[in-house]
């Protein structure tokens, strides 16, 4: 088994609706889709979207391909439950995806800048066949390749995380910064060196996932 990370690019008239309102939006930054099944061509899935509800739910209302949908705002933006028809274009890359041996592992990245981005896991000659079967008005770039059965990891630890957040929160991040190393290791309770390590290694992770430079 092998897994393998790829974009998917959009031309501009090919992208679907839902799609292009994303990249359209100054209010919408991007979907997670979390889970999801498809049954005689209607898909329903569960995802988080970055952005403001109410720029998203008139897209919504404004296709006849969406059969029922629910919102529920959070933090960052809302969870979205959908259900819709495919359609001819939905259902072409379905197809193209859905070899006997491959499996898509979720989450799946719909962004800003026409493509969508997700990770395979399956034999060599399946995922050989789902790029050759890549819809028209699609190009797929390969983001990298594994031998074993790799998925997206969690981009920075706990505790990088929580360096992250104690230096957003005292303005390290700030232009001018208002808040120096030592402001971090005060609000983390530990030693400037910790925190200035834990902080180089959480950036250095996050710009990592952010660039895909491997499993």
């Amino acid at each position: 088994m092998k897994s393998m990370r790829i974009e998917l690019r959009y031309t501009t008239a090919a992208l679907p609706p839902l799609h292009e309102g994303i990249c359209d939006s100054p209010a919408l930054e991007r979907e997670v889709i979390v889970g999801g099944q498809a049954v005689d061509g209607v898909e329903t899935i569960t995802s988080f979207v970055y952005g403001d509800p109410e720029a998203y739910e008139p897209l919504l209302d404004d296709l006849e391909a969406v059969l029922e949908y629910e919102i529920t705002p959070a933090d960052d933006g809302f969870f979205l439950y959908l259900r819709r028809d495919l359609g001819p274009d939905g259902l072409s890359l379905l197809n193209a995806l859905a070899q006997d041996t491959v499996v898509v592992v979720p989450p799946i990245e719909v962004r800003s800048d026409r493509t969508i981005r997700l990770t395979l896991v399956g034999h060599s000659t399946a995922l050989t066949d789902v790029m050759a079967e890549i819809p028209d008005g699609m190009a797929l770039d390969v983001r990298w390749v594994s031998q074993a059965i790799t998925t997206t990891d969690t981009a920075v630890s706990d505790r990088q995380l929580a360096a992250l957040q104690a230096a957003w929160d005292v303005g390290f991040y700030e232009v001018p910064r208002e808040g120096g190393i030592e402001a971090v290791a005060d609000e983390l309770e530990c030693a400037v060196s910790t925190a200035s390590a834990l902080i180089r290694r959480g950036e250095a992770n996050a710009v990592e996932r952010v660039l895909e430079r491997g499993p």
